[in-house]
C-alpha cells in the first residue's frame, strides 16, 4: 500500500510575499506536527484574505514541511481539489466546508471534520457584537439556525469527527460514524510550571500575601473581559488585598484603561501588551499568579484553561458548559453562575481566607494539564485519523 495522502482544509490566516509565506506561529506548529506523525504526504488547502498576523512565522515555500495551496476567499472547494488524496480533514465550524463530506464520499475517499463551536457559542457570538445592527444580528440568528441543520448532515455523512472541548463532543458524537474528543493547547513538556515555581506559589499563599489574579487574552466581550474591573472593584470593596495582571489587547483595551482609572485601581490593576506566549507569558504566570480569572461567558473550549492550568493556575470563571464541564473533571478551580460578577468577588474572596484550597486546585490543574499536553493531543488525534485508513 502507497502511504497515505492527507488534506487539510484550514481556516488559518496566510499572507503571500514574493519569498514565501507568512503564517500564524500556533498554526504553523500545529501543521508540523500532523506532518511528523502523517505517514505519508501531507497537504494544506488556506484562503486568502488576511491583512495582519499578530503572532506570526515567515518561510520559504521550500522550507514548510508540507504541500501549500492558497485558493481565493469565495473560491468553492471542488471535487477537483480531492483528487489524489486518501483523506481529506477540515473544520466542521466553517460553513464553506460543509459540503466536503459529501464530495469525498463520492470520490470515494475518506473525511474527517473538526468542530469546536456549539451552535449556543454561535449565537452568543452573534448577539455580543453590538458592531452590527439589531435587524442585522436577527437575520444572522436565523441563517446560523440554517447553517446547523447543514452541518448536521454533513457530520452524518463524514467517516469521522474530531471534537475540541467537551460541549461540541457532547452535541455532535451522537451524530458521527466515528468521534474522538481533545482539548487543543499550546503547552509542551518544557513549559509546565516546575516544582519550585509551584513551591514558592505555596508558600506565598499560606503567607496570606494578597491574591494575584491573571487575565490574558483578547479584550472583547466574547471573552468577558468587560467584567475584569467590576470584579476587582468588588475585590476592593470586600477589603480583599489581591493585584489583578491583564494581558493582551482587543476592542475593549481602550474601555479597561478608563474603568482603570475612574475607579482608581491603578496600583493594584495592570494592563500589559501582548506578549510572546512560550517565552515571556507562560513564564510570568508560573512565577507571578496564582489564579486564573476567566470571565467567559460563552462555551467555547479555548486553550486558555488547559494553559493556564498548565502553569500552575488555580482557575476561578464562569460556568459556562465548557469551563463547567472540564472543572468537574480537573478540580482545578471553582465555576460559578454564568455572568454574576458577584458570584466571582464572593468566590475570591472565600479563596483568600481558605489558601490550601487554592494550593490543593493548583496541583490538581498541573497534573489535569500535564495529562493533555500539545503532543499527546496531537498524537491521539492522528492515531484517530490513521485508523480510518
Amino acid at each position: 500500500m502507497t502511504a497515505p495522502r492527507l488534506l487539510i482544509v484550514a481556516p488559518a490566516p496566510v499572507i503571500e510575499t514574493p519569498t514565501g509565506v507568512v503564517l500564524d506561529i500556533k498554526f504553523y506548529e500545529g501543521m508540523r506536527q500532523h506532518c511528523d506523525l502523517w505517514p505519508g504526504q501531507v497537504t494544506c488547502l488556506l484562503r486568502r484574505g488576511a491583512q495582519d498576523i499578530v503572532f506570526k512565522v515567515e518561510k520559504p515555500r521550500d522550507q514548510l514541511p508540507f504541500n501549500l495551496r492558497i485558493i481565493d476567499p469565495e473560491q468553492t472547494i471542488d471535487a477537483e481539489t480531492l483528487t489524489e488524496q486518501d483523506i481529506v480533514m477540515c473544520s466542521a465550524d466553517d460553513h464553506t466546508n460543509l459540503h466536503i463530506s459529501a464530495l469525498a464520499r463520492a470520490a470515494g475517499i475518506k473525511s474527517v471534520y473538526v468542530i469546536e463551536y456549539i451552535l449556543e457559542t454561535r449565537l452568543q457570538i452573534n448577539w455580543l457584537d453590538t458592531s452590527r445592527s439589531l435587524p442585522r444580528r436577527l437575520r444572522s440568528i436565523l441563517w446560523n439556525y440554517s447553517q446547523e441543520r447543514r452541518r448536521k448532515k454533513a457530520i452524518r455523512l463524514a467517516d469521522a469527527l474530531q471534537s475540541n472541548g467537551y460541549p461540541a463532543d457532547t452535541a455532535y458524537k451522537a451524530l458521527a460514524a466515528d468521534s474522538m474528543v481533545y482539548l487543543d493547547n499550546r503547552m509542551t513538556a518544557d513549559l509546565y510550571c516546575d516544582a519550585e515555581n509551584m513551591a514558592n506559589r505555596a508558600a506565598r499563599l499560606q503567607s496570606d500575601a494578597p491574591l494575584r489574579l491573571l487575565f490574558s487574552g483578547r479584550l472583547d466581550p466574547m471573552k468577558g473581559a468587560q467584567d475584569l474591573v467590576p470584579v476587582a472593584a468588588g475585590l476592593r470593596a470586600k477589603g480583599i488585598p489581591f493585584t489583578l495582571d491583564i494581558f493582551g489587547t482587543g476592542i475593549l483595551e481602550d474601555t479597561l484603561r478608563a474603568q482603570i482609572d475612574e475607579t482608581g485601581l491603578q496600583d493594584q490593576v495592570t494592563l500589559h501588551a501582548p506578549v510572546d506566549f512560550a517565552t515571556e507569558l507562560v513564564p510570568w504566570a508560573s512565577e507571578n499568579a496564582d489564579i486564573y480569572l476567566c470571565c467567559h461567558k460563552q462555551s467555547d473550549p479555548s486553550c486558555t484553561y488547559l494553559e493556564n492550568m498548565g502553569c500552575g493556575l488555580a482557575v476561578v470563571g464562569y460556568g459556562n458548559r465548557m469551563w463547567s464541564d472540564l472543572c468537574a473533571r480537573s478540580k482545578a478551580g471553582w465555576a460559578v453562575h454564568l455572568g454574576d460578577v458577584g458570584a466571582l468577588v464572593a468566590c475570591l474572596a472565600e479563596r483568600s481566607k481558605d489558601r490550601q484550597s487554592i494550593i490543593k486546585a493548583s496541583e490538581n490543574a498541573l497534573t489535569f494539564a500535564r495529562q493533555h499536553d500539545f503532543h499527546a493531543e496531537f498524537a491521539k488525534r492522528m492515531d484517530h485519523v490513521r485508523s480510518l485508513i
